[in-house]
């Protein structure tokens, strides 16, 4: 009869030690998935996706592109602005990036969302239909960036707005000095657009990140003229 009812006290505790090993894991996971709803949450307060939409002329129906898009986290706030009845294309050169896009796009039922792999020196956009691109934290990562930048240039409808977002850097050093520090000088981004065809229409306000020292970010804001230089 002991060994009966040291059995049972011991099956006690065993469904006791499981259960709260369950409530553990169920409490654990809920906390992983906490910081990336958190960390959009932060960001949403220094980044200001809604004002980046109305500098670009973003509204319901627009077509538009996340170049160099990585998590998308424009891309989302893109396809909310946008409605059913817009598009979005993410680019990005990682597969990886673009899987994971593409999967929460179907999640969210947002099949207005486009996913591209792009390579590093075609963004493989469909000509003439954007109306705005956004490349942000991704231009100083272009070593073909006169490439990269007609395949943009292509893909906008005439006076189609392209904004960069970048962090800032002293200008006059190599170009190669600014590709490993993930920075590069507003002077250098606006020669090579103007080179490349854009019109440079203003700067709007920039960005300072809570946790990135003292790193800030410019927002250059250019149009693809709607008539051709010399007509």
């Amino acid at each position: 009869m002991l060994k009966q009812a040291a059995r049972k006290e011991g099956y006690r505790f065993a469904f006791v030690f499981l259960s709260l090993a369950l409530v553990a894991a169920t409490i654990a996971g809920s906390a992983v998935s906490l910081p990336a709803q958190d960390e959009s949450v932060q960001r949403d307060r220094w980044q200001r996706p809604d004002e980046v939409m109305d500098a670009l002329g973003i509204k319901a129906g627009s077509a538009v592109a996340d170049v160099g898009a990585g998590n998308g986290y424009f891309t989302f706030h893109f396809a909310t602005r946008v409605g059913p009845t817009g598009k979005v294309y993410a680019e990005d050169v990682r597969e990886n990036e673009m899987a994971d896009i593409h999967s929460g796009a179907q999640k969210k039922g947002l099949n207005q969302i486009e996913t591209i792999v792009g390579t590093p020196d075609d963004p493989k956009l469909p000509a003439g239909t954007l109306d705005a691109v956004l490349v942000c934290n991704a231009y100083h990562e272009m070593h073909d960036y006169d490439a990269m930048l007609q395949g943009m240039y292509k893909a906008l409808k005439p006076g189609g707005i392209i904004g960069i977002i970048d962090a800032a850097a002293q200008p006059g050093q190599p170009r190669g000095s600014y590709y490993q520090p993930h920075h590069i000088p507003k002077e250098l981004v606006r020669d090579d657009l103007a080179r490349n065809g854009f019109h440079f229409l203003r700067e709007g306000r920039g960005f300072v990140p809570p946790d990135e020292g003292t790193r800030t970010y410019y927002f250059l804001i250019f149009e693809k003229p709607a008539t051709p230089a010399g007509k």
